[in-house]
C-alpha cells in the first residue's frame, strides 16, 4: 500500500531519531556499567532495547507503505561525561521525541492513516514512561543529592 510521501519522510525522521536515542543510550548504558553503576546501567540498557522495538516497528511501518527506510542518518547523540549531565541529556531527547511523535499522530490523522496513528500512539505511550522514568530520577537527585542517589545504584 503506497503511502503518504510527508508521512514517510516523518516516519523516516522519526526512525533517526530512534536509532539516535539507542546510541545515546547505549553509551551511557555501558558509562554506568565501567563506573561501577549497575542499576543504571540495567535502566539505561532496558531503554535501548525499548528504542529499538520502536525502530523495528517504524521500519516495519515504512516498509508496509512502500517506503525505504533510512537507516543510515542520525541527529546529534549528546553522550553526558556523568550521571547528572546523562540524565538530563536523555530528557531533552525524550522531550523531543514526544513533541515530535506529538506532530506525527497530527499529521498521520490529517492524512487519513489510522493504523499508521495508532502504532505511533503506542511508542508516544513508551516515551510518556521514559521520560517520566528520568524525572523521577532527576527529582531523586535533587532531593536527595547525587552522591547519595548514585550509591543507590551500585550492584
Amino acid at each position: 500500500m503506497k503511502g503518504n510521501d510527508k508521512l514517510l519522510a516523518t516516519l523516516n525522521a522519526l526512525l533517526s531519531d530512534e536509532l539516535t536515542a539507542i546510541n545515546q543510550y547505549i553509551v551511557h548504558s555501558e558509562m554506568c556499567a565501567n563506573w561501577g553503576y549497575e542499576k543504571l546501567h540495567k535502566t539505561f540498557e532496558h531503554r535501548a532495547v525499548g528504542e529499538m522495538k520502536h525502530a523495528e516497528k517504524l521500519i516495519g511501518r515504512i516498509l508496509f507503505l512502500e517506503g525505504v527506510p533510512i537507516v543510515s542518518s542520525l541527529g546529534k547523540i549528546n553522550i553526558g561525561a556523568d550521571v547528572a549531565k546523562q540524565l538530563n541529556n536523555d530528557h531533552a531527547a525524550e522531550f523531543g521525541a514526544i513533541k515530535a511523535y506529538n506532530d506525527a499522530i497530527k499529521l498521520a490523522a490529517e492524512v487519513g492513516d489510522n493504523a499508521t496513528k495508532e502504532i505511533l500512539d503506542h511508542i508516544l505511550q513508551d516515551e510518556d514512561a521514559h521520560i517520566d522514568e528520568i524525572e523521577g530520577m532527576l527529582d531523586q537527585v535533587a532531593q536527595m543529592g547525587l552522591p547519595i542517589f548514585l550509591s543507590m545504584q551500585t550492584k
